[in-house]
């Protein structure tokens, strides 16, 4: 049994694993601002966690084996968290994301068409930081999410008093009505009704991850192994986005209908120009073996279809 806190967790993938550490009989508390209560017999803290002084003050005496932080989305969230949590966890663990290697957002190396960028690509514990930038500012956060994990991510890294580890997650999919992104409702109601999709007329291919499959990984980083540094989470397969069209259209009994756009326009969710995937290499070196994209993809589409109302079709 480990006592252990989670910054988050009140939906989605991080409900889950509030629900299954306490499953697998751990000590758990949730940290939050109140946006949804963890379930029976895990203490709950209602903290603001950019508030440095209140943060210390609802922590108390507490210490924990482990930190999992499922919203830190910048350096000055991380800085905030280093300063308070050193002395008081072992082992940090932050849920990051694929964004960190779109290429859109930042000059990184290049990765050819069809292979995964490796951990290696954006290294923490190299990666530039600026505190004075306007993190405090929904606008500017919400046009600079992936530099504000990399960031964020880099601060953490260099921080000592615990072990640090991120994951690195895919597109995140599956759950029906608890995916509250609505990518995949974009697909599954679209080709429904017989409406356009807008597609890049050479689109490149992606990785995703179940959103159980990323509890049971972020349940492995945080009690299972000892690893440090970056880890990519992903299913096995790439897909692009004409393959996640046909998985639906499979279910739904149509033919997608595309509209193409040209490279650099927006186009639909997953639909990308421009190499965007990772290697889960690191993670199968260090003992974990991922499911296969297209083993769970229909059941995630099926989901979908049923968390959606009837919807008239064009016909």
């Amino acid at each position: 049994m480990q006592r252990i806190l989670v910054i988050g967790g009140s939906r989605y993938f991080g409900k889950l694993l509030v629900e299954r550490l306490q499953a697998a009989g751990h000590e758990v508390t949730v940290m939050n601002r109140g946006s949804g209560r963890p379930p029976a017999g895990v203490e709950h803290l209602l903290i603001d966690r950019d508030d440095e002084e209140a943060l210390v003050a609802a922590l108390g005496s507490r210490t924990f084996d482990v930190v999992v932080d499922q919203v830190c989305y910048t350096p000055v969230q991380a800085a905030i968290a280093a300063k308070v949590f050193a002395g008081r966890t072992r082992r940090y663990v932050m849920t990051s994301t694929i964004e960190v290697y779109d290429p859109a957002t930042a000059a990184l190396p290049a990765v050819p068409p069809g292979h995964g960028a490796p951990e290696e690509t954006v290294d923490p514990a190299a990666w530039l930081v600026a505190m004075d930038l306007p993190w405090h500012e929904a606008a500017y956060l919400a046009g600079h999410y992936a530099e504000g994990k990399r960031q964020a991510e880099a601060v953490l890294a260099r921080a000592g008093g615990f072990t640090f580890a991120c994951v690195r997650s895919a597109h995140v999919l599956g759950g029906g009505v608890r995916e509250f992104t609505g990518r995949l409702a974009h697909y599954t109601e679209r080709i429904r009704r017989g409406e356009a999709v807008e597609v890049h007329e050479d689109p490149l291919p992606t990785v995703f991850i179940h959103h159980a499959e990323l509890a049971a990984v972020l349940l492995w980083a945080a009690t299972g192994s000892d690893f440090a540094g970056p880890v990519n989470a992903c299913s096995d397969g790439l897909l692009d986005v004409r393959d996640l069209a046909a998985t639906v259209a499979a279910a739904v009994g149509r033919e997608p209908v595309y509209r193409m756009v040209a490279a650099g326009a927006p186009a639909s969710p997953f639909s990308f120009d421009r190499s965007y995937a990772m290697s889960n290499a690191r993670a199968k070196s260090l003992g974990y073996l991922f499911s296969r994209t297209a083993d769970w993809l229909p059941g995630a589409v099926a989901e979908a279809l049923a968390a959606s109302p009837a919807i008239p079709t064009t016909d």
